[in-house]
């Protein structure tokens, strides 16, 4: 039986290669993302098992529209949507690479003027709506359409572990608001779980700090001495997805090569 997965923010990084690694499986995908020229181009390399809807996961009236779009039943839904969104990232730049205290008038970039803290205010309303009220939006709008035995994966972030600000108080929120869901969606055998990477290569989360120095520092965090890339985000969420995860739930799975670890 041909399964239905949705994957938003699906058109880059780690979501177009959950994607891409469902319609390998021939499942039929959809895609969602703010930037129809982005999803249009993503369709076209991974072909006709994908479906594109511009959709931002942080407006309930795109969600509903997304809703009626989608066929009835979903096996699969893919939170991975979201981003640092943060204007200034504090110290240590930003992103999960190092410690984020949040936006001007925290971070030692200016006094703590009125103005200020309408851009603190902003930078992580931002972040708690680009990556955790995204989650809980597209999951309540698309809970009557989960499917018995179907999964819900969110991507998180090892952000979350790493004193991130704001970027990693949303990702830790993500963690915790898993488990509530995952206690809600068991009694109809639907699983819900977090995939948290590390640092990951050819995304465009790290864009603006892309460099050879940044890079070989995050590598060197880890024990098996290479970046992270998007493929392997994509493996870990389509495990957690497969019969073979159906007692795995409530759970946060780490990918970051050693680089954060559990005891």
């Amino acid at each position: 039986m041909t399964r239905t997965v949705v994957v938003t923010g699906g058109g880059t990084g780690i979501g177009y290669a959950v994607a891409s690694a469902f319609a390998a499986q021939g499942a039929h995908v959809f895609i969602t993302g703010r930037r129809e020229s982005v999803l249009s181009e993503a369709r076209s390399r991974l072909g006709d098992g994908v479906s594109t809807v511009v959709c931002d996961a942080t407006d309930p009236d795109q969600i509903e529209a997304l809703r009626d779009q989608l066929p009835t039943t979903v096996d699969v839904l893919v939170n991975n949507a979201g981003g640092n969104r943060d204007l200034d990232g504090g110290p240590g730049g930003p992103g999960p690479g190092g410690p984020q205290l949040g936006a001007v008038g925290l971070s030692g970039q200016g006094p703590r003027t009125p103005d200020n803290l309408h851009a603190l205010a902003a930078g992580w309303r931002a972040n708690l709506e680009g990556n955790l009220v995204s989650a809980v939006l597209m999951t309540a709008a698309l809970d009557k359409q989960l499917a018995p035995g179907g999964a819900v994966v969110h991507v998180g972030s090892f952000a979350a572990d790493r004193g991130a600000g704001s970027y990693g108080a949303a990702k830790a929120g993500l963690n915790s608001w898993n488990l509530f869901l995952a206690r809600q969606l068991g009694a109809r055998d639907i699983t819900s779980n977090v995939v948290s990477p590390g640092y990951i290569a050819d995304t465009e989360f790290f864009r603006d700090r892309n460099g050879q120095q940044f890079h070989d520092a995050r590598v060197a965090e880890t024990m098996n001495g290479r970046a992270g890339y998007p493929e392997d985000i994509a493996g870990a969420v389509v495990f957690l997805a497969s019969p073979a995860a159906r007692h795995i739930t409530g759970q946060v799975l780490n990918v970051n090569g050693g680089a954060l670890t559990t005891r």
